[in-house]
């Protein structure tokens, strides 16, 4: 049975050099389910492997979008699915990594069956919000669908932005198009999550961070900072500098809060996966038990 092996944990943990040996192992490719790596403009900012990882295996999902473009968890599901069984073709495995929660549950469980957006209508929200922020966006969606108001992250544009335009293009409210049934796949899926103790993720972390700014991450988030407005740079290691170029904090406490934000969504990460029992759990550095576990479900 053709497998989906999907390698997933917080930020920073260290999923790209696993991913890779991995793939090398199963000679198969990598997609991945990184939000933020998709934005060709975001590279420092987010960790894309480097050129020589990228050698090392097939990579998909990638590098592929501009921050101009619009693009959400169900156009990934789609995407991602076409991808991985085209892939099937040449492989019995095929490998996901990642850590954005809401690209694994698209691929793994599936998302409610959304209509398809007008161009046109995606347009007119799209401007209403750049002009005038999310507060009339968020005015929409109380009317429409005062229970996904009450549910959602009203700070979160981009999904409130998207239940608005279900809501004006189905003409129900996006609440009651939200099953959450899992979805039936025709591969076999297998999860394997890493994670260190607190400490050494953090600490990991603060590195990382300190390496992307030796990288050029504020000269990467300075290039970008017309471009603020769009959903895509609403990401941390950005956000915080662009409140740095504005003058709202310093340079030393824009790196602060890049850390400390890091860190929270870490944990964020962390508390999502959590709720699935189907993660079969590992420090990064057992690398015997994690072949182990995969030889097992093959």
């Amino acid at each position: 049975m053709k497998t989906l092996l999907v390698l997933l944990g917080p930020t920073g943990v260290g999923k790209t050099d696993l991913s890779l040996e991995l793939a090398c192992r199963y000679r198969t490719s990598i997609v991945s389910c990184d939000s933020r790596q998709i934005y060709r403009e975001m590279r420092i900012g987010t960790a894309v492997p480097s050129r020589a990882q990228l050698a090392k295996a097939p990579h998909f999902f990638i590098q592929t979008r501009s921050v101009h473009d619009y693009y959400n968890s169900w156009q990934f599901e789609t995407e991602a699915l076409a991808k991985i069984r085209e892939l099937f073709s040449g492989s019995d495995v095929v490998l996901m990594v990642g850590g954005s929660m809401l690209y694994i549950d698209a691929v793994c469980k599936g998302i409610d069956d959304i209509p398809t957006i007008d161009p046109a209508l995606r347009a007119e929200l799209t401007g209403l919000y750049e002009r005038e922020g999310l507060e009339p966006i968020r005015a929409m969606l109380r009317e429409l669908d005062p229970v996904f108001y009450g549910q959602v992250d009203l700070n979160n544009g981009k999904r409130v932005l998207h239940a608005v335009e279900v809501c004006r293009m189905a003409g129900v409210p996006y609440s009651s198009l939200r099953t959450n049934q899992p979805k039936k796949r025709e591969f076999r899926i297998v999860r394997i999550g890493l994670n260190r103790d607190r400490e050494e993720l953090y600490s990991r972390i603060d590195r990382r961070v300190d390496a992307m700014l030796e990288e050029g991450l504020e000269e990467e988030a300075r290039g970008l900072f017309p471009l603020r407005h769009l959903n895509a740079l609403n990401t941390v290691g950005y956000k915080e500098f662009f409140s740095y170029f504005e003058g709202s904090v310093d340079y030393p406490e824009a790196v602060r809060l890049i850390k400390r934000n890091s860190r929270r969504y870490a944990r964020k990460q962390l508390s999502w996966f959590r709720r699935d029992d189907d993660i079969h759990w590992f420090h990064p550095d057992a690398r015997e038990d994690i072949i182990h576990c995969v030889e097992s479900h093959l």
